[in-house]
């Protein structure tokens, strides 16, 4: 060591002793900090003479104020010296740090989206617009569609705080039945930037993931928004971490304080009891339950928990999706929720398949032949193509849900593509082309062209609807108002629902002269003419090029859980913005599972 830092080291010891012996000194001038102004002066001393003040020459310099002479040299000593601020307190190197103002896990252009989705729109009137959404939507493909939209890695638009604005994201996708994808969205944030909406939506996000263990980067924030469960979360945390006293402590003063109680406080114990040496055992009791919510799905699934049928079937279908991609259940346990995911578009259609493929794995082959499992490898290998069609037939029939039958179709996507298009099988045609439709195999059910334009009847106005909808062009199909007029008069769903989303749909795309809509609209009363607030504003987002936001505009005016209760204008207004916006494979399978569906 040199001998300049020695002599500043000493300096500084030095200064540390003067300041030792100085402060009591400085501290008997000034009254503490809060403490109150002495109202009488003190009384005299009486005990002892006062000392004879010595002479001015001789008269010591008072200890306080030869301190701080030494102090002030010993400190204009040291400020020349190179000595380097301590580093800031942080948790992460700033080469670490994520800016909170892009956040996402898709690429927006991959997605066809473009380099700024969102436009010009306001954060605030988009936030608005995710918030009062209603969930499910009416259709499989927005769903798929907007999901996507809401992970891409954009900016965050203006008018709104970037923290908030992934909160509102990963709260619509929750709501969706989409917990992986909130979960990519929460994790983006840093945790010492969460702000009080982001600590609640992370909260729902631990708990839809069924993982009590991201609560605990949670436990300050959660203090200020959510004070009810934050000893629950501690006495998880607690136990999760390995201190079972701590964790028995916290679950005792949480039952004393009465806060939470009943099968709440009895989920949380039991997910302590699952910790090291806790002692904790619980057994819970689902007879007095009359609903699920967010944190009872998530403690009990976290621990492997399932639940009466009574309460799995009355649960919200975001629910059902949350259970689908459970790991701790086996694929058994998630079949019929992964059923209920594949028909609302959080699962894909190979997702379903794989499943049912474990299942088949792990089945005793004397009990295969009864099993759903088993009628879908006759769907892929059986010897001959009847009895392929067969074991489909018995598949599309599985379940009376709208979601359930979608799943089904998805389920069968690839099977339905093996077979040669032929007229022999226009009974099934319909199915046939629903099927590679659900998946987005449009080219496959686009070789059916020749085959439908040669069906005269109803099963082939099923089959051609969907085609005229869906395929990638329409060379060699018959798109004429003639053609369309013929499907009016043979439709027979309630008030021609049918054929008002077939002329939207047409007319949306493009692929029917909208004249030509006009005349039809007028002659059978489709209501395509209506207008609202709404149909404005998706107009004028696809005018300016914010693909993201028609899809967000898309999805609000899809707030129905059925497409026979969704106004034609509003598929048609959809579906025209989408395609305006370069969004047209969406469109047309958005238009095309609206035929299919009604």
């Amino acid at each position: 060591m040199s001998q300049v830092k020695i002599v500043s080291a000493r300096r500084l010891l030095l200064v540390t002793g003067l300041l030792a012996l100085t402060l009591p000194v400085l501290a008997q001038d000034r009254p503490q900090p809060g403490a109150a102004a002495p109202t009488t002066p003190p009384p005299a001393e009486t005990t002892a003479p006062p000392a004879q003040e010595p002479a001015p020459a001789q008269r010591p310099r008072p200890r306080g104020e030869e301190a701080i002479g030494e102090i002030d040299s010993v400190i204009a000593e040291v400020r020349t010296q190179a000595i380097p601020a301590p580093p800031p307190a942080v948790e992460l190197p700033e080469h670490a740090r994520r800016d909170p103002n892009i956040v996402g896990a898709l690429d927006p252009v991959q997605l066809g989206l473009g380099d700024n989705p969102w436009g010009g729109a306001s954060g605030a009137f988009l936030s608005t617009l995710m918030r009062r959404m209603d969930t499910p939507l009416a259709s499989r493909w927005v769903h798929i569609a907007l999901r996507n939209a809401v992970l891409a890695e954009t900016h965050a638009p203006r008018n709104v705080h970037p923290v908030d604005w992934v909160a509102e994201r990963a709260w619509l996708l929750l709501r969706m039945g989409e917990a992986d994808g909130a979960r990519l969205l929460v994790s983006g944030v840093d945790v010492d930037q969460f702000t009080p909406k982001m600590f609640q939506v992370a909260l729902q996000s631990a708990l839809a993931n069924a993982d009590p263990s991201g609560l605990c980067p949670l436990e300050e924030g959660l203090v200020r928004v959510e004070r009810r469960v934050h000893p629950m979360v501690q006495a998880m945390c607690a136990a999760l971490a390995g201190e079972p006293e701590s964790a028995a402590a916290q679950i005792d003063n949480a039952r004393r304080r009465g806060q939470v109680s009943g099968i709440d406080l009895e989920l949380a114990q039991k997910v302590v009891g699952a910790g090291t040496n806790t002692g904790r055992a619980v057994t819970i009791e689902w007879e007095p339950v009359q609903e699920l919510n967010t944190w009872r799905f998530g403690l009990a699934t976290a621990t492997g928990m399932t639940f009466p049928d009574r309460l799995t079937n009355n649960a919200p279908p975001r629910l059902r999706a949350w259970q689908a991609r459970a790991p701790l259940l086996s694929p058994q346990q998630r079949l019929a929720s992964a059923r209920i995911a594949t028909g609302l578009g959080v699962f894909s259609s190979q997702a379903l398949l794989d499943l049912y493929s474990i299942i088949y794995d792990s089945t005793d082959a004397e009990e295969l032949g009864g099993t759903d499992a088993w009628q879908l490898r006759l769907a892929f290998a059986g010897r001959t193509e009847q009895a392929r069609l067969e074991a489909m037939r018995r598949l599309w029939a599985v379940g009376q849900d709208p979601l359930e039958r979608e799943a089904s179709r998805a389920l069968l996507a690839r099977a339905a593509a093996r077979f040669t298009p032929d007229a022999e099988l226009e009974a099934d045609a319909g199915n046939l082309i629903a099927s590679m439709l659900a998946a987005g195999l449009d080219r496959e059910a686009a070789a059916w062209v020749p085959v439908v334009n040669r069906i005269d009847n109803h099963n082939g106005d099923s089959a051609w609807a969907m085609l005229a909808l869906a395929a990638p062009d329409t060379n060699g199909l018959d798109v004429s108002a003639g053609r369309v007029n013929a499907f009016i008069t043979r439709d027979t769903s309630p008030g021609r629902k049918r054929s008002a989303l077939l002329v939207a749909g047409l007319a949306g795309l493009g692929r029917l002269d909208l004249d030509a809509a006009d005349r039809l609209n007028s002659r059978h009363n489709l209501g395509l003419d209506r207008r609202s607030r709404w149909t404005g504003v998706i107009d004028s987002s696809a005018a300016l090029g914010q693909p993201a936001t028609v899809l967000l505009l898309t999805g609000t005016g899809f707030q129905t859980s059925l497409f026979e209760q969704l106004p034609s204008a509003h598929l048609y207004h959809s579906v025209a913005a989408l395609r305006r916006t370069g969004q047209d494979f969406t469109a047309r399978m958005i238009a095309a599972e609206a035929l299919s569906r009604t």
